[in-house]
């Protein structure tokens, strides 16, 4: 047997029900890229800022012009192995909910039940002005038929629905606003550099107070919205695993750590405890 799925799966038998916190690693395997490697260094450009995109119509029309073409790689992106791990392991019992700092709404997908949005919602777009809410899908309708595709025979996507485009694209660009009022038009997410709103926040809080122990995967804890759950669990001292392949900020924080291949290792714990599970229901 192997150690390390039977240390998981321990773990998850002794100290349930779980909270899970997840990170863009979950999603890699999706084929949606991430922002930072293994250890924690940025691919490529630094993302829009949350000001930036609010303050600065340059900004903005960079933004939706590099969305056009990578949004619907986002899009037609499905769950893979381990948000259905999760989401086995939350029918089972195992699980009380997960919070996820990824926009991808692929843990629904899967399956999953009780997920707050830590950062939001890529699918969905709100008018700063009226707050009024339309689907990504019809913005990205708008977009086709107000701005001629670029004849690019390759387009490098980056993370959360964004591609590298050239400038005289982008200059033309023309972008979308509001049907209601005419406002501001911004993806239903909290960019970097802007704030959770604070009933998400007290929301996780009482999710991980539900709980006995705090299970953090596909995250290096880079940004300080998933930090503060590892210090707090560990405050209330709740048990803290990570499943991580590279080094996270809450190394320090844990009573157990899985590297390597850890997505793998949960795949199968969550299989074993399911099926277990299962034959315990029907005996």
């Amino acid at each position: 047997m192997d150690v390390s799925v039977e240390s998981l799966r321990r773990e998850l038998l002794e100290h349930q029900p779980w909270t899970a916190l997840t990170g863009a690693g979950v999603s890699a395997a999706s084929g949606i890229p991430t922002y930072r490697d293994h250890d924690g260094r940025w691919l490529g450009s630094q993302p829009i800022q949350h000001q930036e995109f609010i303050r600065d119509a340059n900004k903005r029309r960079r933004y939706w012009s590099r969305s056009l073409l990578g949004w619907p790689r986002v899009a037609k992106a499905t769950c893979n192995e381990t948000h259905r791990a999760l989401s086995q392991l939350q029918q089972a019992g195992f699980l009380t909910g997960v919070i996820t700092q990824n926009v991808d709404r692929l843990h629904q997908q899967a399956g999953t039940e009780n997920v707050i949005d830590l950062h939001g919602r890529l699918d969905q777009v709100r008018c700063l002005d009226c707050h009024s809410l339309v689907s990504r899908s019809a913005v990205q309708l708008w977009l086709e038929q107000h701005n001629a595709l670029p004849d690019m025979p390759t387009v490098t996507v980056r993370p959360d629905g964004d591609a590298d485009l050239p400038a005289s694209f982008i200059d033309g660009f023309v972008m979308p606003n509001c049907d209601a009022c005419d406002g501001v038009l911004m993806p239903d997410v909290v960019f970097f550099g802007g704030t959770v709103p604070p009933e998400i926040t007290q929301a996780s809080f009482d999710m991980i107070n539900s709980s006995r122990g705090l299970l953090v995967i596909g995250t290096s804890l880079s940004v300080f919205s998933g930090l503060r759950f590892c210090r707090y669990a560990a405050a209330q001292q709740k048990r803290l695993i990570i499943l991580n392949q590279g080094p996270t900020r809450a190394d320090d924080l844990c009573h157990i750590k899985y590297s390597g291949d850890a997505f793998a290792v949960l795949a199968r714990c969550a299989s074993e405890l399911t099926d277990k599970s299962a034959e315990q229901t029907y005996a």
